[in-house]
């Protein structure tokens, strides 16, 4: 059988996209980690698979690039909504289904879509360290000279401590570059690489640099190496109406034989 398939990125994170309304496929572990791989599939870091859903314009289903089922994806996100819209399915505003909840999200311009995530309620700091879950689980670290780190080795390393397990963490390596922008780099579990952007790690990034006084704007430009993303939020005693806004591409379209 032949399933058409939708390759996409927003800034720099690459899926693969199905609609699966109609055909209702169960994919594989297997079968997906084939299609994301580099070399023998279409390659992407993730497998999104849009679906029905009884009470919103739609759910979403994502997949690491090692086949397993995982948590929110903010980029992800964002490029289902373009695929969305590329499907008739939606207009320009949409509320959508996700392993994390409800999400709102609307498209600004062709190639531009903005997410709204889930309220940050508990930023965890040890060792001037910040843990957040912003639909991911992320640890958020502050260097100097962030280019200059080997994220793949180090990132590695630390998504494998002992406090971490079994599910590990997503770790974000972020640099100051003036009161308003920050440079990340970010090894995403799943992957278990360096990934070009990582939308929920932005986020996480852009509150970690809020909670530490590093910037006390509530509009934040986060730098990664696919593209720039923007990350606003309003603060009393936690975070909420976090938006994480960027850009989206569909780069292809093709057939997957199963």
């Amino acid at each position: 059988m032949k399933i058409t398939f939708y390759k996409y990125q927003g800034a720099g994170n690459d899926f693969i996209l199905l609609d699966n309304r109609k055909i209702n496929y169960s994919f594989s572990s297997s079968e997906i980690k084939k299609f994301c791989d580099r070399n023998f599939g279409v390659g992407a870091d993730g497998f999104i698979v849009l679906k029905n859903h009884n009470k919103y314009d739609f759910e979403m289903s994502y997949y690491n690039c090692d086949g397993k089922i995982s948590s929110m994806c903010g980029n992800g996100g964002r490029c289902v909504v373009h695929f969305a819209n590329l499907l008739g399915i939606i207009k320009s505003d949409t509320f959508f289904y996700a392993v994390d909840g409800l999400h709102y999200a609307k498209i600004n311009k062709i190639n531009s879509v903005t997410l709204k995530m889930i309220d940050i309620e508990m930023v965890l700091v040890k060792n001037g360290n910040i843990f957040i879950n912003s639909g991911s689980p992320h640890l958020v670290i502050e260097k100097k000279d962030i280019d200059l780190i080997d994220v793949k080795e180090s990132g590695f390393k630390i998504r494998n401590l002992k406090m971490f397990r079994p599910q590990g963490v997503n770790v974000n390596f972020v640099e100051k570059v003036s009161k308003k922008e920050f440079k990340i780099r970010t090894y995403e579990r799943g992957v278990e690489n360096e990934t070009l952007s990582c939308g929920t790690g932005a986020v996480a990034s852009a509150i970690a640099m809020h909670y530490l006084g590093r910037t006390k704007h509530r509009e934040i430009k986060i730098i990664t190496k696919g593209g720039e993303l923007k990350v606003l939020f309003k603060f009393e005693k936690s975070y909420s109406e976090i938006f994480l806004e960027g850009p989206v591409d569909m780069i292809f379209k093709g057939e997957i034989n199963i």
